[in-house]
């Protein structure tokens, strides 16, 4: 059975930095790609950043410049988000795009509060 862990979610001030790590489990063959998404209340998920096998990275307009995703090209990618703003408060979900199907995270919860 495939798996998506997150974990590094949290309370920070505004300005603060934290790192979310989402590591894959199970039989998965092949990532294609890897990204986070986020989802605050009352509003739908939202891609945060994205990450190719190759390397290549999209992100939201609203944390270029400060969120920045990374692969060790097997099955885990982390984001660093850097300067965080309170509307970066969200629970943020993990996902994996293989050949056969895309997988999900449970999420978890970043808060950016004083």
């Amino acid at each position: 059975q495939v798996q998506l862990v997150e974990s590094g979610g949290g309370l920070v001030q505004p300005g603060g930095s934290l790192r979310l790590s989402c590591a894959a489990f199970g039989p998965i063959f092949t990532i294609n790609a890897m990204a986070w998404y986020r989802q605050a209340p009352g509003e739908q998920r939202e891609l945060v950043a994205a990450i190719t096998s190759g390397g290549i990275t999209n992100y939201a307009d609203s944390v270029k410049g400060r969120f920045t995703i990374s692969t060790d090209n097997t099955k885990n990618t982390r984001l660093q988000m850097n300067s965080l703003k309170p509307e970066d408060t969200a629970v943020y979900y993990c996902k994996a795009d293989t050949n056969l199907r895309p997988y999900w995270g449970q999420g978890t919860q970043v808060t950016v509060s004083s």
